[in-house]
């Protein structure tokens, strides 16, 4: 009786042993529970938070391009005000010489009618007659003349001014695009990591020059390392076409409808009453092949060229507006040529006639005429897309990358008791087989995201539009890694072991 009470004993003492071990193992589990629970939850949170940090930027990066793209029309508006400026000078200009061309008709009729003085000698009478009105053509001539060069100087002032507004608009596109740069770096970005997730890192250095590099790979003339910039010539042309196209229709082409026999309807009707009514008071007087334009041009050779001209760099803005006076005065008849010529340059500049002139018109500087490294505060530059031709670049669209990472463990019992000491380790000793530490609590953990700017207008063949910064259709979105992507951020990020898992992915999409 008493061996078999000892095995019972025995046996309830086992039992105690094992329901202690799966009580120790229930905790250990349960504890692994609310670890894993945590964990998962802190992961999902720090990668919305690294999404949410790459969306940010690449809507930061966006709205900065589609600024470019508002300023950069706005650069070109002052070029195309530019060219209608100097159409309205350019008109009013022509009107001295047009009074010119009726002196110099009425000089060579006075001259026709004195080769017919003999025998009839009424065509003395008229030749002396013809002369005065030439006279009287010479004094209006110099009356417009100075006319003309009374505007000189408010002329000058308002093209300084509108070149001043291309160079205080670009100014703030160099200052958005260093702020912009700045931001990249996820550093102006810390309310929105205490906000999602308290006690999150910045995005890495590194991923941020990154970011850097992509944003500054947009913009033709900044340092990039995926494609070379063309040169200013190149980016000068692109401006210069635009600005060409932009201009009304008036400044491009003034051969429009005439009010009074073939001179145009812009010219004042006083003016054109005198010209061929008052001073000849009969006769007949018509003006033929009237046209003018105006446009931004290499040189005024190319003034009446088509705006898109190869090699035009922009170096001037000028204007021209010219015809033929014909007239009609009892037997004599002659046609004279009239013309004015404007232009504005830095260097080279002109005003035809001289009579209406009186100084230099040299405050036009000229479209892009510098390195966009060395015009920050002077201007004459302008933020250009860089397109590259590859798809697998995006066709040369910028990337946005974000690498965070956070400490998952709280540390200590009395804040997270699954967590039961402040190592969040257990360790084990099981005789001759040692010890081991099994680890109850995550350490850091680590997220990693990518967004993409694009360029998008919205409605029928929107997507066939190539990316520009003269439209503002930037947008953003979150966009899956490349494997190849993917190895280069975490190796940035000094994330080795991840970027040798990454770089082993090279068929699948991250």
């Amino acid at each position: 009786m008493k061996t078999r009470h000892a095995r019972r004993r025995r046996s309830r003492g086992q039992s105690l042993v094992l329901a202690c071990l799966s009580f120790l193992l229930l905790a250990l589990m349960t504890t692994l529970s609310f670890n894993l629970s945590h964990a998962l939850r802190e992961k999902m949170s720090l990668q919305q938070h690294s999404d949410t940090m790459a969306y940010s930027m690449a809507v930061l990066e966006a709205r900065s391009l589609n600024y470019y793209a508002a300023t950069n029309r706005a650069i070109a508006a002052s070029y195309a005000a530019m060219t209608s400026v100097h159409g309205y000078m350019v008109a009013a200009s022509v009107t001295g010489d047009m009074m010119t061309a009726g002196a110099w008709n009425f000089g060579i009729i006075a001259v026709e009618e004195l080769a017919q003085c003999y025998p009839v000698l009424s065509h003395c009478a008229h030749a002396i007659e013809a002369g005065i009105i030439a006279g009287k053509y010479s004094q209006k001539a110099n009356t417009y003349n100075n006319k003309v060069k009374n505007l000189e100087r408010p002329f000058n002032n308002v093209i300084k001014d509108l070149n001043g507004m291309a160079d205080a608009l670009h100014g703030s596109q160099s200052a958005v695009h260093t702020a912009t740069r700045n931001a990249l770096r996820g550093s102006g970005l810390s309310d929105l990591t205490d906000y999602n997730v308290p006690g999150a890192s910045n995005v890495s250095a590194a991923v941020g020059g990154l970011n850097i590099q992509e944003f500054d790979c947009v913009v033709d003339g900044m340092n990039c390392q995926k494609a070379a910039s063309t040169n200013v010539k190149a980016r000068a042309r692109s401006m210069t076409e635009v600005a060409n196209a932009t201009r009304p229709g008036w400044a491009s082409d003034r051969s429009i409808p005439v009010l009074m026999n073939g001179i145009p309807t812009y010219l004042n009707n006083t003016f054109q009453k005198s010209l061929l009514k008052d001073i000849p008071s009969r006769g007949t007087h018509v003006g033929v092949d009237h046209s003018g334009t105006a446009k931004v041009i290499e040189s005024m050779s190319g003034v009446h060229a088509n705006g898109q001209t190869s090699g035009n760099t922009g170096k001037m803005v000028g204007a021209d507006e010219h015809g033929i006076l014909i007239q009609q005065w009892r037997d004599g008849i002659s046609g004279f040529p009239y013309k004015a010529t404007l232009s504005s340059a830095e260097s080279g500049s002109e005003h035809k006639p001289n009579g209406g002139h009186s100084g230099q018109h040299n405050e036009f500087k000229g479209v892009n005429t510098k390195e966009l490294s060395s015009c920050a505060s002077t201007g004459n530059c302008f933020m250009k897309f860089r397109g590259i031709d590859d798809p697998d670049q995006d066709w040369g669209q910028p990337h946005v990358y974000s690498y965070v990472t956070k400490q998952f463990f709280i540390g200590g019992g009395t804040k997270a008791p699954w967590e039961l000491n402040s190592s969040g380790t257990m360790r084990f000793s099981h005789g001759a087989q040692g010890e081991g530490d099994l680890r109850l609590a995550p350490g850091e953990g680590a997220a990693v995201s990518k967004a993409l700017v694009y360029y998008h207008r919205l409605g029928k063949g929107g997507w066939k539009e190539a990316p520009s910064l003269f439209n503002p259709y930037w947008r953003a979105k979150l966009h899956p890694f490349t494997a190849q992507e993917a190895t280069r951020v975490l190796g940035a990020a000094g994330n080795s072991d991840a970027g040798q898992i990454a770089s082993g992915a090279q068929d699948l999409t991250l």
